[in-house]
């Protein structure tokens, strides 16, 4: 094959020739409408996207920019006031942008699959995991036997397949409900997969147990990969193409890694400057200045006892999980972990899914009481506080939680959201109030035009800033973090973290991150704690942590890390 350029709509296109070989999908001049209270919105215009057979092309771009509509076209699955206005789609040849939804209930699932972005929201909470597999198996006259099940789930990296089927989905983690959603989109082996944010919820060493058997369907069995997706490292690595949309528009596409190591856009090369990878900021401005990284990410000093504004001791969670007939067994997940956090400082907690890093923050936040040992808080067991102390508490203690989608009221609008916790803590009066909303959207690069919007008229990054703002709305001393910017484009998440950052240096601020991105890590984090199975196996400095690690653990989760070499700027490969 060679490389031949094209011009669509002044956009340059770098394709392979595939002489002979029909695309499966092909994307022609598609402009799509939303109509709203305030008229219509095209969202879409003028985008073109070729995939052929066997091919992964990834589309990168910032929330907002169009990627997941354009997909959610390709199935038939806007929402009812969006609707294909111009150009096609064609699926194999066949102009499917205005199929009747006869014909799309033929291609969804034998034909094109899909993994939504959001495993809470898109896993129904009132049936068990194996009876949803089960289901979309049937739907698609496939085998549906208890081992076809177990099956599929193994595949989709869920360990103890045949147990897991038989819990419901708030039993399992994010990433392990991320990974439910993967074996249901995977189960009928389509030709065409569109993967919306796959692998946004998942820690590195599964994220590529994942796509890797992503790439295996690819190979064996000639499955094309639409993969949306913020992170660039991984569209480099995995990606024969890489498609970048800004406002609607496709701005540049091209093969994945001559297009992410020479952007042309403008966009695309701040996209690739704002990417978090090993080469961090921190490590950029110490080899600008002549230092050597070290000097900036040298081990914290050890801390006098009144400058650990947490710290936790021997803090163990037993929880009592069910067997069937009454009967029931202990599971541990917390167990033995002690750790300080010293004030001012940024430490992270990092482990695959399961490890036990969210049950921490869930007991440090008072959401979960420990099984054994303590939580001390300036000094002061958090398990003893009345109701008056642990309503002060929880205003210099504030969270930001993974899910963005059941973290927010949907009944509240985005003004009510931000303003309850001031409201709650009788801070200022109505005029005040709406100013510190207005300053806090302005922090999080969200218009003071959508206070008057509700959560399902945003998209996951913005309902994730959304959270964020409110969390900053009562000038906490202490954020804990759980997947904070896990669910944000690379432009939105750089600016987070340097917002972070600069809130930590102005106000003294002591951040808890608990995280599966370790390019964010190392680009935020003081102190470094990995967390396996329930206990903490390595504990260090961010330097210390990442280039000399003690176990096993830490080399594989550093190792499984997509992109990280990719993204290197030349002059630090």
């Amino acid at each position: 094959m060679r490389d031949k350029k094209m011009t669509i709509s002044d956009v340059q296109v770098d394709e392979a020739d595939y002489s002979g070989i029909r695309p499966l999908l092909e994307i022609r001049d598609l402009a799509i409408t939303f109509k709203t209270s305030g008229g219509d919105v095209q969202a879409v215009r003028n985008a073109h996207l070729t995939i052929m057979p066997g091919e992964t092309v990834a589309i990168v771009g910032e929330s907002g920019s169009g990627k997941s509509t354009t997909a959610l076209a390709a199935i038939g699955l806007l929402p009812n006031n969006g609707a294909v206005s111009h150009g096609q789609i064609l699926l194999d040849g066949e102009d499917i942008a205005h199929a009747t939804e006869k014909r799309m209930i033929e291609l969804r699932g034998n034909t094109i699959g899909m993994v939504p972005q959001d495993p809470m929201s898109n896993l129904n909470p009132v049936w068990k995991i194996g009876y949803q597999v089960k289901e979309t198996l049937r739907a698609n006259g496939r085998p549906s036997g208890p081992d076809d099940v177990a099956q599929v789930l193994s595949e989709a990296g869920l360990p103890d397949a045949h147990r897991r089927a038989k819990q419901y989905p708030h039993e399992f983690s994010g990433g392990m409900r991320q990974r439910a959603l993967i074996a249901i989109g995977l189960s009928c082996q389509p030709r065409l997969l569109i993967a919306d944010e796959p692998t946004s919820a998942l820690d590195v060493t599964v994220q590529r147990q994942i796509l890797d058997h992503l790439d295996t369907m690819t190979t064996d069995l000639g499955t094309a990969v639409l993969l949306i997706t913020h992170d660039l490292g991984l569209a480099a690595e995995r990606a024969d193409k890489v498609v970048v949309m800004y406002r609607g528009q496709v701005v540049e596409a091209g093969p994945s890694l001559a297009l992410l190591q020479n952007p042309q856009h403008p966009y695309t090369k701040r996209l690739v400057e704002s990417a978090p990878s090993l080469a961090s900021r921190r490590i950029q401005v110490a080899r600008e200045q002549g230092l050597e990284a070290s000097d900036l990410l040298a081990p914290v000093a050890e801390a006098a006892a009144s400058d650990q504004v947490l710290q936790i001791q021997d803090l163990r969670k037993v929880y009592k999980l069910r067997q069937g007939l009454g009967k029931t067994t202990a599971f541990a997940a917390v167990d033995g972990v002690s750790f300080d956090v010293k004030r001012g400082t940024t430490t992270a907690i990092v482990g695959e899914s399961g490890s036990g890093k969210s049950t921490v923050a869930k007991m440090v936040l008072q959401l979960e009481k420990p099984t054994e040992g303590k939580i001390l808080f300036d000094g002061v067991d958090t398990s003893l506080l009345k109701s008056s102390e642990l309503f002060k508490f929880r205003r210099r203690v504030q969270p930001i939680f993974q899910d963005p989608y059941g973290s927010l009221d949907p009944m509240y609008n985005i003004y009510r959201t931000i303003e309850e916790p001031l409201r709650v803590h009788k801070i200022g009066d109505k005029a005040s109030r709406e100013k510190k909303v207005r300053e806090l959207l302005d922090q999080v690069a969200l218009p003071q035009s959508s206070m008057q919007r509700y959560p399902n008229e945003l998209s996951g990054g913005q309902r994730q800033r959304v959270a964020i703002a409110r969390a900053l709305a009562l000038d906490p001393e202490v954020i804990i973090c759980d997947e904070a910017v896990s669910a944000l484009d690379v432009l939105v998440q750089a600016q987070v973290l340097n917002l972070l950052a600069d809130l930590q240096a102005n106000l003294g601020l002591t951040y808890l991150f608990i995280t599966h991105d370790l390019a964010v890590v190392r680009q935020i984090a003081d102190h470094v704690c990995v967390m396996e199975k329930g206990k903490l196996v390595e504990t260090g400095s961010t330097n210390n942590v990442f280039e000399s690690p003690q176990q096993e653990y830490t080399k594989a989760l550093l190792n499984a890390i997509p992109g990280a070499k990719l993204m290197l700027p030349p002059e630090v490969a």
